[in-house]
């Protein structure tokens, strides 16, 4: 007589264990150095902010403190003025963020496009 084989189910838990462990997304950014350092952000729409970054996701889900929107030109709505509001405690959906860079600079790098002559 041969034993029994374990039950089918067990087996395939095991499996989409495994499977979920790989499909795991993972950002792209690594938004950590940003932590509690001002950034600005884009959105889609036209509409900017910047804030202290508090804290985010692998979705891009961000806590703003301190923030301040860029308010719009009503005739030109993708035109910036000089009037801002002020927001406080902010949290941004992933989905709408377009562009995040640090408000105090970016860093020079070199271009990696660029073929070395010699």
């Amino acid at each position: 007589m041969s034993t029994p084989a374990p039950p089918k189910q067990q087996q395939t838990d095991k499996g989409s264990a495994v499977d979920k462990e790989k499909k795991k997304k993972e950002t792209i950014l690594d938004l950590s150095k940003y932590l509690e350092k001002p950034i600005r952000v884009k959105f889609s729409g036209g509409r900017e902010a910047s804030g202290i970054l508090k804290g985010y996701d692998p979705l891009l889900n961000l806590v703003l403190d301190d923030t301040t929107e860029f308010l719009r030109d009503p005739d030109d709505p993708f035109k910036l003025t000089e009037d801002t509001r002020s927001l406080g405690l902010v949290v941004c959906r992933g989905t709408s963020v377009v562009l995040i860079c640090p408000s105090d600079g970016m860093e020079s790098i070199a271009n990696p496009f660029v073929q070395q002559e010699g």
